[in-house]
């Protein structure tokens, strides 16, 4: 009897694996790349140089976000819980140009994108994600750091107690 039991928790488990995996393939790479970079999640950029110039011209400080976006937990978790909420897209609008430096599994990024991406991941040295990185505006390091318990606010004041 527990053996049946057992097996039949497997076989709803693998259905439900199964079924999730089906339900995210389904998504097209352009749904997907959207849903990531939507204004729900605040103005970021893909292009360094932009950033850069950006950057520049307002005197804004530049936050790196290196992500694997659809498949690192934590990535996600900083995602939902900083990055879509209000207190940090208030405080990013006036202060931050963002930049997502995305190394995703399953979502299609041109060769130049992917290039730039592992380029800068050499120069900062990153050894995991999500790591983010701060630059003033004529990009000497400010600071790094990852994920933080806490949300949004938390967070912001964590950002604050690093740019100075």
């Amino acid at each position: 009897m527990k053996i049946q039991h057992i097996l039949l928790v497997g076989i709803v488990l693998i259905g439900v694996y199964y079924a999730y995996e089906n339900y995210i393939n389904r998504s097209s790479t352009s749904e997907k790349i959207q849903a990531l970079y939507s204004p729900a999640m605040g103005n970021w950029e893909t292009s360094y140089s932009a950033a850069v110039s950006k950057a520049k011209k307002s005197g804004k400080k530049l936050l790196l976000d290196f992500t694997g976006s659809d498949w690192c937990g934590w990535c996600i978790k900083l995602d939902n819980e900083v990055f879509s909420k209000k207190d940090f897209q208030n405080y990013a609008d006036k202060n931050l140009i963002l930049v997502k430096l995305d190394f995703p599994r399953s979502i299609k990024q041109s060769n130049e994108l992917k290039k730039q991406n592992k380029s800068l991941a050499r120069k900062f040295d990153i050894r995991g994600y999500p790591t983010i990185i701060l630059l003033d505006n004529n990009e000497k390091l400010l600071g790094k750091t990852g994920y933080q318990k806490g949300g949004a606010a938390k967070y912001v004041k964590h950002l604050k107690g690093i740019i100075g």
